[in-house]
């Protein structure tokens, strides 16, 4: 059936995702309903109260049947989105005509990708994704940044309650911070030691701010401090990566790698908004997880590709553009002038290296959990055409849910496109973009360095 992704279909999708044989039960009133007893009479009704199997079994093919599968649209242009709106959704790079909905397979089974690291599920905040995804085996150090991670949740709770469960968190990190102290340091690489232990120096001293805040009951001040302890945790975590984890298939080892991370800014001019005129997105790449896919698009960056580009979707679940004007439907390189194709790059949880070239259903990896998944609003991925998994070459979107209710890979999404970053700061406004809104530049912040086999050097 056609889905037009408008709100209503939106919630019907929440909905759907978080469907379960229990929620059946209480929405359903027995059937049939029993008679009404005589007062006094006693005798229980013959007709038990429950829905029989049958019936159940019906209602779970109707709800397969009706199920509003998202499908990712790959407009060229404003006009061309606005047609789009009228026809049924079309996934990445996918030609006028076709219908090649990811929702025809079969979704995998549900799992925890950070079972075993003592996380609560599903973890959905861009930063703990990150945070979560470099490639260390440090428990010293994970046992201080967990409870640092759950003062987010801690603050969900109404009032001056929450900071109860805060404090709880602050002296659980701050004990772990001392029992573990010469383990994380002899986790870090050499070079970074000294720089290590001012750090943690610094983490030991807020952690005894964060306990006098609690102690205050200064609530609102919890959270800007949670954000720099968790900065200080990120940083000596990054400082235990000592050099690129893997080699990249020597087919893709020429391309633009990005080896390690890097932070961009984008700047948005929004129009016919005034309350917001312009917005500037921080995003963070993860060249440890897609180092094919994040370098291929650094370099697209320092080319100045997607300067001066419009929006061109924006339709309440995904924001996409980098359809370039012109026949092509992706960056043309000059020194080929061809289209620069990047293969589907997958890093599973556990693995030591992606997997290239295949979605995970296809490799029969149904229960394997992505190192990045589309859990937090603000995902970052490449569109590309839903039969070619080879295809993708400038076209980028953001995913605009979070997946409070949905687990990881329990989407049509996870495990058949790349994810190789995360907006981080200021994500809340993607959902405000409309189509033709400009993106009048990308800068990058940090981590140029770790971009190898750059392409924009090259004249002609």
């Amino acid at each position: 059936m056609n889905w037009s992704g408008g709100a209503e279909s939106s919630q019907l999708q929440v909905l759907y995702s978080s469907f379960s044989l229990p929620a059946i039960y209480r929405l359903i009133p027995p059937y049939p309903p029993p008679p009404r007893q005589p007062p006094g009479s006693g005798s229980p009704s013959p007709i038990p109260r429950f829905v029989p199997p049958f019936l159940l079994l019906l209602l779970l093919l109707l709800l397969l049947y009706l199920a509003p599968w998202p499908r990712l649209s790959h407009p060229r242009a404003a006009a061309a989105a606005a047609a789009a709106a009228a026809a049924p959704p079309r996934a990445p790079g996918a030609p006028a005509g076709a219908d090649p909905s990811p929702g025809a397979r079969s979704p995998p089974r549900k799992g925890n990708h950070l079972a075993g690291k003592n996380v609560q599920f599903p973890l959905h905040y861009p930063g703990a994704l990150l945070r979560y995804a470099l490639p260390i085996d440090n428990k010293a150090v994970r046992e201080v940044q967990k409870p640092l991670e759950d003062i987010t949740d801690s603050l969900k709770i109404a009032g001056v309650r929450a900071l109860d469960s805060v404090e709880r968190n602050a002296r659980q990190a701050s004990r772990a911070l001392s029992n573990g102290r010469s383990l994380i340091l002899a986790g870090l690489a050499e070079s970074k030691r000294a720089n290590g232990e001012g750090l943690l120096d610094k983490l030991a001293v807020g952690l005894d701010e964060l306990q006098r805040i609690v102690e205050d009951r200064k609530r609102d001040a919890v959270a800007p401090k949670q954000k720099e302890l968790l900065q200080y945790v990120g940083t000596v975590e990054e400082d235990m990566v000592d050099g690129f984890p893997f080699e990249v298939p020597e087919e893709y080892s020429s391309m633009p790698l990005l080896k390690g991370r890097a932070t961009v800014d984008m700047k948005v001019k929004i129009k016919d908004n005034p309350n917001l005129e312009d917005c500037v997105f921080r995003i963070v790449l993860d060249g440890y997880s897609a180092p094919v896919t994040a370098g291929n698009f650094l370099d697209l960056v320092e080319r100045k590709f997607y300067d001066g580009m419009e929006i061109q979707r924006a339709d309440g679940f995904v924001v996409q553009t980098g359809d370039p004007e012109g026949p092509a439907e992706g960056f043309i390189d000059p020194s080929t002038g061809k289209v620069r194709t990047v293969p589907l790059e997958i890093m599973v949880d556990g693995d030591k290296a992606p997997v290239y070239g295949e979605t995970l259903e296809e490799l029969g990896l149904y229960k394997a959990q992505t190192k990045l998944p589309f859990n937090a609003f603000g995902t970052m991925a490449m569109a590309r055409e839903e039969f070619d998994d080879n295809s993708a070459s400038s076209q980028v979107f953001w995913l605009l849910k979070e997946s409070e209710l949905t687990p990881s890979n329990a989407n049509i999404l996870d495990g058949r496109y790349t994810v190789f970053g995360y907006v981080t700061e200021n994500e809340d406004y993607l959902a405000d973009l409309k189509v033709g809104d400009v993106i009048e530049s990308i800068q990058v912040v940090s981590g140029v360095d770790n971009l190898a086999n750059p392409s924009y050097k090259i004249v002609g």
